[in-house]
């Protein structure tokens, strides 16, 4: 079930919010926990106690973590963190990575060890970051531990979150889970937030994925330069506004139940830099590797060579977290060597071009990255990179007419990821600010319009992918 769904929209969540609303408030973390299950086992029945397991080791975990430190036993402290925290990445190992890794030998040694054809458990990668940096909060003495069950497996189960982030890290949210406070503009916040992301994804992200879809099936070795460049640029879009606005329903359904999670995406395609880009990309997933994986390497606080050694090593991770394959791998040192460039030999002079060249240099990096992590498979790569460059000529007749026929959408596109619609919308309320009626009725007719129409799309629509439920 996804939430760009008429299931969920109609059925799945009014049900939820009905049951979550007439509960006594004790009672809601345990609405939630269940409600959570039964979204997961709509698409993954039989990995239901699979989460459950993971629950268990990390509740555990913090458990033990806890009761050892407080009584001055670190040693002991130190093995039940290892030990649970190797217990859930033994888990994602297993199920994400266990295929790849024998492909790969069978395919280094010529060997042929049987593959174990396990499916991919959707939202693995994100529930368990999320568990190991609850046990490594304990342990550090960031959050305290959580000795409800059913609170702890609201946390790592909330729906809203649960599938494809952001990745929430539960110091963020002890106290909402004990003591958060639901009220009527909180709820209208979470609904208004909901539609913007309900938006991006059905009447953006699904238009570009079209467009996209229409030229990645084309032979690589014949499609024309403006061809291969609109087709990139068409997955530039469908990933951003696909992830965003996933991004922004999971946070407007948090309001609605009382939660507010971080932000996770801050307008990333205005960078004027790949370091600046990655602080407004994904920003929950690179705090948890710069929280738990870059500090305690050391950071920039260490000498040249271990620095660029913690580059590598937290951008390959970052690169196969999102898939098991050596394009993910691939891409993640892209960026690492790309971002230990802008900090050790062009930064500097970067900062000091104009501001469009900035802009420049920063999307062509972005898209080629994201012509890398779309590949299939890295064989698959050179030809379509080729093209890219003219290998197949320049432009076509079919090339221009694709350009023509998706110009507006692609114009809007491009203004979506800007901030200029919401300072134009910001400029016009303020005109009003005397009026709070006409506020009111501009607001709500605008979200009631994109409820409307992507309603509108969901009823004929056969296209309607999440890109990140593969991660």
């Amino acid at each position: 079930m996804i939430f760009s769904s008429l299931l969920f929209l109609f059925r799945f969540l009014p049900a939820v919010l009905l049951f979550y609303y007439i509960v006594p408030s004790s009672a809601r973390n345990l609405v939630l926990l269940i409600m959570s299950l039964i979204f997961y086992a709509w698409g993954e029945p039989v990995y239901i106690l699979l989460m459950l397991v993971s629950i268990l080791i990390s509740y555990l975990g913090g458990f033990f973590v806890d009761f050892f430190l407080a009584r001055g036993r670190d040693k002991s402290a130190m093995a039940a963190l290892v030990i649970s925290t190797g217990a859930g990445l033994g888990l994602l190992g297993f199920f994400k990575y266990g295929d790849f890794l024998i492909s790969s030998v069978n395919a280094a040694a010529g060997t042929h060890i049987a593959l174990f054809h396990v499916a991919l458990p959707i939202g693995i990668s994100f529930y368990t970051f999320q568990t190991i940096s609850y046990i490594i909060d304990v342990y550090r003495g960031n959050a305290r531990v959580q000795k409800n069950i059913i609170s702890y497996g609201a946390y790592v189960t909330m729906f809203p979150q649960l599938i494809a982030g952001p990745i929430v890290q539960y110091k963020t949210i002890d106290r909402q889970l004990r003591e958060r406070r639901e009220t009527a503009e909180e709820f209208a916040e979470g609904v208004n937030r909901f539609m913007i992301g309900l938006g991006k994804k059905v009447l953006l992200a699904n238009n570009a994925g079209l467009l996209w879809d229409r030229i990645r099936v084309l032979p690589a070795e014949e499609i024309p330069a403006l061809s291969a460049w609109l087709g990139i640029a068409a997955f530039t879009f469908q990933i951003y506004f696909d992830f965003s606005g996933y991004s922004d329903m999971a946070i407007g359904l948090g309001h609605m139940f009382g939660f507010r999670f971080l932000e996770n995406f801050d307008y990333p395609y205005m960078s004027r830099s790949v370091t600046e880009f990655w602080r407004r990309w994904h920003i929950s997933l690179g705090t948890w590797f710069r929280e738990y994986v870059y500090i305690p390497l050391g950071g920039n606080r260490v000498r040249r060579a271990r620095f660029i050694r913690n580059i590598l090593i937290v951008w390959m991770l970052t690169g196969i977290w999102h898939g098991a394959n050596w394009n993910f791998l691939g891409w993640g040192l892209y960026y690492g060597l790309i971002l230990l460039g802008e900090k050790m030999i062009y930064g500097d002079r970067l900062q000091r071009a104009p501001a469009p060249l900035q802009h420049i240099y920063t999307m062509f990096i972005v898209m080629i990255g994201w012509f890398i992590f779309s590949l299939p498979d890295i064989s698959s790569g050179p030809a379509y990179f080729l093209s890219l460059f003219g290998r197949a000529g320049f432009a076509g007749g079919e090339s221009v007419y694709l350009l023509v026929t998706n110009a507006v959408l692609l114009l809007i596109l491009i203004l979506g990821s800007l901030d200029l619609p919401a300072r134009a919308a910001g400029m016009l309320l303020t005109r009003f600010e005397n009026h709070d009626w006409i506020c009111i009725l501009l607001r709500g007719a605008f979200y009631v319009f994109i409820f409307v129409l992507s309603v509108a799309f969901l009823v004929d629509a056969s296209y309607n992918p999440f890109l990140y439920f593969r991660f």
